[in-house]
This record gives C-alpha cells, structure tokens and sequence, in this order.
C-alpha cells in the first residue's frame, strides 16, 4: 500500500489526505517530524518538507502542488462530477490560483508561524530551535488572521464553493488551514459567520472525519473543533 509521509498539524499534509479520502484512495500514514532530518526520510525528500507520497513502487512525489496534479492525473480525471478539478482552463487556473493562496500566502502570513510557536516548538529540542513561543512572531500572526478570513468570507459568499460551482482542490485547502486554526482556537467565528457556515459544510464531509478526530499530545484542542455544529 502506498505510504504517506505527514506531520497532523501540517496544512499540506492536510489538503493531501483530504485529497485521498474524497477519491477514496487508501494509503499507509507514517507521522513524521521534519525538523529532526531523518537520514531515511532526507532520503526520500532532501528537502525535508511535507507531505511525501511513496507509491507501491517505492516512487517517491513530494509537496502539495505535486501531488494535486499526480491524483488529478491519476485518480481524479476518472471521478467526472466529483473530480476536484474543473473542465474549463480559466477555472482550473482560479482554482490553482486559490490553492496556492491559502498553501502559500495564508500558510506564510499565518498557519506556519503559528504552528511553529505553539505547536513544533514544544516538540523540537533546544538545538533544533525549540523553547518559549515568540510572543512578536504570534502578535504578527493573529494580526494577519482577521484580514484572510475576511478574504475566505468574500470567496464564500460570492461563489457557491470557493472556486466556483463546485466543491474543488481550493476548498480542501482553505480548508486544511482553517481547520488547523479552528484546532489552536486562533479563529474568531462570530467575525466571518459566511466562512463558519462554509467550513461547517467542508467539516461535516466523511472525508474530514479522520482530521477531527486526531489529536495532539499536549494540546488540546477547542470544545468546538470536532462538533459539526459549532
């Protein structure tokens, strides 16, 4: 079985196994931490970045963007009016446009910080940059917070789904890094009810069920992060 190396707060490790369990694709998943650059997993990515997919093959395709296109290619193409992807070229291009805004942008504005203060910090030593949370880096963060979710907002209430009529590869990923937000309580959801009411639909997917239940040792999440209700 295919193996899939991943990190539970990654948002790209997220989007990607959000990816597989909408197409209903079944792969082995290996928690990795990539700041401790293991010699077996710089091996298969020496960028020592999530997530990694190896297939039954021992082919190894690293980083979100790559693996979007690999199940698209593979899996997606066959799925018709399920398929993540849209037909029309100018679609597809407003739903890679989207993809990378909340995988790149929203991710460098604010998931990454975030996790690393409250999350990685506590998980790597001394020497690999662990200790006390940035509290300026965390300021800047939460800062960057209010002016995304208002930009998630637009999208959502503008559009029936994010990129358009459907629900596509730019949901899952607004949504792995909401959800990874929603799990530190970072979200004010009384400021943005039309993106609450978008992620209330992407978090009561099947596909989703897996991601809520998970849990991070020593930190526990919101009392709302696995209700479908808010």
């Amino acid at each position: 079985m295919p193996t899939l190396y991943h990190h539970p707060m990654s948002s790209a490790s997220r989007f990607v196994r959000l990816i597989l369990a909408e197409y209903g694709f079944q792969t082995d998943l290996v928690e990795e931490q990539p700041w401790e650059k293991r010699r077996e997993f710089l091996t298969i990515n020496p960028a020592a970045t999530l997530p990694v997919y190896v297939d039954d093959n021992m082919r190894a395709l690293c980083g979100p963007n790559v693996l979007l296109e690999f199940l698209d290619e593979t899996h997606g193409v066959l799925k018709r009016d399920k398929r993540l992807f849209a037909e029309d070229p100018f679609q597809r291009a407003e739903i890679r446009r989207l993809t990378e805004w909340f995988l790149l942008k929203m991710e460098q504005d604010v998931t990454r910080p975030l996790t690393k203060e409250r999350v990685y910090k506590l998980q790597m030593t001394a020497a690999q940059g662990g200790g006390a949370p940035d509290s300026k880096v965390l300021r800047t963060a939460r800062g960057n917070i209010r002016q995304h979710m208002k930009y998630l907002s637009w999208l959502a209430g503008s559009r029936t789904w994010l990129a358009g009529d459907r629900l596509s590869y730019a949901d899952l990923a607004a949504a792995s890094s909401v959800s990874v937000l929603d799990y530190l309580g970072e979200i004010d959801w009384q400021e943005t009810p039309i993106a609450k009411e978008w992620y209330q639909r992407l978090k009561s997917r099947p596909s989703f069920r897996p991601l809520l239940a998970e849990r991070i040792r020593g930190i526990t999440p919101v009392s709302h992060y696995a209700d479908l209700d808010f």
